[in-house]
């Protein structure tokens, strides 16, 4: 009669419960990646947005600094066309300690105003050029 082979120790494979908390630790990885993928996403948007509100308040600002009239005093609104959207901008002009410079701030929302851009410039004194 012939022997039976022995028995290997537990080198044959893997459990069956080996093999399911393998796949609940990769699956456990694999959901956090995703999130982190969707939150990245999220993020590369409003910080594209946020650069276009920058831009745009930066236009409204300098417009206002650069005009050869001094902007108004107080607070003034309205909508800007910019990366093919409108954008909504508030401008406040207030004077300093110096009466001859001005604080402008501007600040963008976007349509579902979401604040996104502000700024804020001051107008230094212009001088007067006399052409003879």
């Amino acid at each position: 009669m012939a022997e039976p082979a022995p028995r290997r120790g537990g080198s044959a494979g893997f459990t069956l419960i080996e093999v399911m908390v393998a796949l609940a630790v990769f699956s456990l990885a694999a959901l956090a990646l995703i999130r982190l993928e969707g939150a990245t996403i999220r993020s590369t948007a409003l910080l594209g947005d946020t650069v276009v509100a920058q831009m745009v308040a930066r236009n409204v600002a300098i417009d206002a600094v650069t005009s050869a009239r001094a902007p108004a005093l107080g607070r003034a609104a309205g909508v800007e066309q910019n990366g093919g959207r409108a954008w909504r901008w508030v401008r406040e002009v207030r004077p300093t300690g110096d009466a001859r410079i001005l604080r402008i701030d501007v600040a963008v929302a976007d349509a579902q105003r979401r604040p996104l851009g502000r700024l804020t410039m001051i107008r230094p004194p212009q001088l007067e050029v006399q052409i003879s």
